[in-house]
């Protein structure tokens, strides 16, 4: 049979890829890689880049242009037979990553490039990619013994298999719950948009009545304004037990076992090379030097926020026994008291808000913004197969008419579609051995709700913010002018300095000169009224503390479970995030798990590196600060964040970047300043 993941040239035939076609491509792809490894390491003269990193990275190419439609596919059109063909691999890609890691011939090809007379004359990106190599090595183990390279194998495909459980785990645990409402006296409170959605999710299994899920979707809304506390109750319990041993699942998709064997076996992996943690381990690829810089770093934002955290619960406490006679407060009360504060503080929600920003007029402002902001022009191309009807394709052009790069944009939840919401590249800009350049193309994925009959989807301002955060890690990648693959767009940059792009793109949701061609009435065109507006950037901070503090709860366990393992005790999940619940000023229920779900550290590459959004934040805020400065639609600081951040990819430090952008090093006080705190 002819197998299309073989023959694929240029944007994948995604109605063509089968389960079966899975494995033998990736077998097949493999095995070329192996074969031109071993004919460049033939070659008797001294070794360049042309002949050495180039045939290399063109194999290596095609291997990730297989790879990744069947990655994709996995995360948004899941089903038994796919995910089986998907894991089925894990296992033979991890073998040829340590066996890449640990090619002695190969590591010696590169020592010999690195120490040749040509590596001063290439390039500062193609220098960069070999430095990067060479660590790689380094961090695959290339200079340990036999036995211990067996074992380095032998962990990391465990880990890959671990992770993949892991995710495929939260999956089924989200899918696996349902609640159907037959009574409409149960949905008091909850508005129009969240009842409809709920309408359509039952009509769509043949049910009667409402049906909600675990989606944030659906989840969200119940917790904003539902007004049957039981119902928020079981809702909740449901989502912070996904893939537990508590919850109305209780054990039967049970993550527990899989984070104790993740988190032994990185640090394992960690000692194995020399390092006395996997928190050590993780930051020598990032900008971050030591733990104890992390730590600090956390502790210290920890601290300036824990006494407006506090005052901002005491607030919500007396609001709610004040307005509502509610004394006692629990987890899935908070949520939905804070929207009553902030509708009784500001006059405006989410649900007020949702008819200004339909899915057209949005998707339309971004591709504005970023074309007062870097002088793009983005249009649809609509000859492209994509995997499901509601995915639209994309072409974006630079001030001078020379294509940039494409990508794919999914944005409605769906039944076997992963939860979140996420960027990832289908192609990576290079140039081909035959001189042609592959330009990138991303794919933007999120889970919002989608159209309900005749009308677009509308989206809350939050969902608005979440799609620039996306669309930023999408120009990062599509916007690169490196030419080499290891360092072009998000390729080679450290994952602490990842988020500076996607942070830095959420601000202009905010600013009223954006807001004004972001929103529209979905019936009347009419903009934003400016009350409603002013309320909105009046309500930009509401319990900004108290949100700092819970993700600072989440880069703390992060860092700390990966920091502070001791193979006697083992993993201590449970009691790490016990320990670092103390910083909250509200604490979780007992029964809590949301580790059981956090795929960003146990499926994700967020391991011991979760701290990354709050580092990055601090670069996103001061980088922007500059625009407040010099107009947020100056086209010269525009072309300056251009040049200096999104097209040097990988290629320099991001400090250098930033300074070069900057004209100094970031400060902790612009952070501060747009989150309201003040301490």
């Amino acid at each position: 049979m002819s197998n299309p993941l073989l023959s694929m040239e240029g944007l994948p035939s995604f109605s063509q890829i089968k389960p079966e076609h899975v494995k033998p491509a990736i077998e097949q792809a493999i095995a070329d890689c192996k074969a031109r490894i071993a004919e460049v390491l033939k070659r008797s003269e001294p070794q360049t880049w042309d002949s050495l990193v180039a045939p290399l990275e063109e194999v290596d190419d095609r291997l990730g242009r297989i790879w990744s439609p069947v990655s994709h596919l996995n995360s948004v059109l899941n089903s038994a037979e796919l995910r089986e063909a998907h894991d089925g691999c894990l296992p033979l890609l991890s073998e040829y990553q340590t066996f890449v890691g640990q090619h002695e011939g190969l590591y010696q090809a590169f020592q010999q490039l690195a120490a040749s007379d040509e590596y001063p004359r290439l390039s500062e990106p193609q220098r960069k990619q070999i430095e990067n190599t060479l660590r790689d090595f380094r961090l695959s183990g290339i200079g340990l013994p036999k036995e211990q390279q067996q074992r380095y194998g032998q962990i990391v495909a465990r880990l890959s298999e671990l992770a993949s459980n892991f995710s495929n785990q939260v999956m089924d645990a989200t899918l696996g719950w349902q609640r159907q409402v037959l009574d409409e006296a149960e949905l008091a409170g909850l508005p129009e948009s969240a009842r409809a959605a709920a309408k359509q999710a039952a009509t769509s299994r043949e049910l009667e009545g409402w049906l909600f899920t675990l989606d944030i979707p659906s989840y969200l809304p119940v917790m904003m304004y539902s007004e049957n506390r039981a119902l928020r109750e079981e809702l909740y319990t449901a989502f912070a037990t996904r893939a537990s041993d508590q919850g109305p699942n209780a054990g039967k998709w049970d993550n527990s076992p899989l984070m104790d064997e993740i988190v032994a076996l990185r640090h394992e992996l960690a000692q194995l090379l020399g390092f006395a943690t996997y928190a050590d381990y993780s930051l020598a690829t990032k900008m971050a030097e030591r733990p104890q810089q992390v730590l600090g770093f956390l502790n210290d934002l920890a601290e300036r926020s824990r006494p407006q955290a506090q005052r901002e619960l005491a607030e919500l406490r007396q609001f709610a026994a004040e307005q509502f006679g509610v004394t006692e407060l629990a987890a899935w009360d908070l949520s939905f008291y804070a929207e009553k504060l902030k509708q009784h503080r500001y006059a405006i929600s989410d649900e007020v808000l949702r008819p200004y920003f339909p899915a057209p007029r949005v998707i339309s402002g971004l591709f504005e913004t970023v074309r007062r902001l870097f002088g793009l022009r983005i249009q649809p191309r609509l000859a492209v197969e994509t995997w499901h009807p509601d995915v639209n394709f994309y072409d974006i052009y630079d001030r001078d008419g020379e294509l940039r790069g494409s990508f794919y944009l999914d944005l409605y939840a769906r039944p076997h579609k992963r939860g979140g919401a996420w960027m990832d590249d289908c192609l990576g800009r290079r140039f081909r051995q035959d001189g042609s350049l592959q330009r990138p193309v991303a794919y933007l994925t999120c889970n919002f709700n989608g159209p309900v009959g005749d009308q677009p989807a509308l989206f809350t301002h939050d969902e608005v913010v979440t799609l620039f955060h996306e669309f930023g890690h999408g120009i990062h990648h599509m916007l690169t002018q490196i030419d080499v693959a290891g360092v072009a767009g998000i390729h080679g940059v450290p994952w602490d300095a990842v988020e500076l792009p996607s942070q830095f793109m959420e601000n202009w949701c905010w600013e009223p000169e954006a807001l004004a061609f972001l929103s529209g009435h979905y019936q009347t065109g009419e903009p934003l009224p400016q009350a409603e507006l002013d309320q909105l950037l009046a309500a930009k901070n509401f319990q900004s503390a108290m949100q700092m503090l819970r993700q600072l709860e989440f880069s703390l366990f992060d860092f700390r479970l990966h920091h502070e393992f001791d193979p006697a005790q083992g993993a201590r999940v449970q009691a790490v995030l016990n320990d670092v619940r103390k910083l909250s000023v509200f604490p979780a229920p007992a029964f809590n798990r949301f580790q059981h779900s956090f795929s960003h550290i146990f499926a994700g590459g967020y391991a011991a590196g979760y701290y990354s959004y709050k580092w990055a934040e601090v670069l996103s805020a001061d980088a922007f600060s500059r625009f407040e400065e010099e107009g947020i639609f100056n086209a010269k600081t525009g072309a300056d964040f251009l040049h200096q951040v999104l097209e040097m990819g990988g290629s320099r430090s991001p400090m250098a970047l930033f300074r070069a952008f900057r004209g100094r090093e970031p400060t902790i006080d612009a952070l501060l300043r747009h989150s309201g705190i003040t301490g």
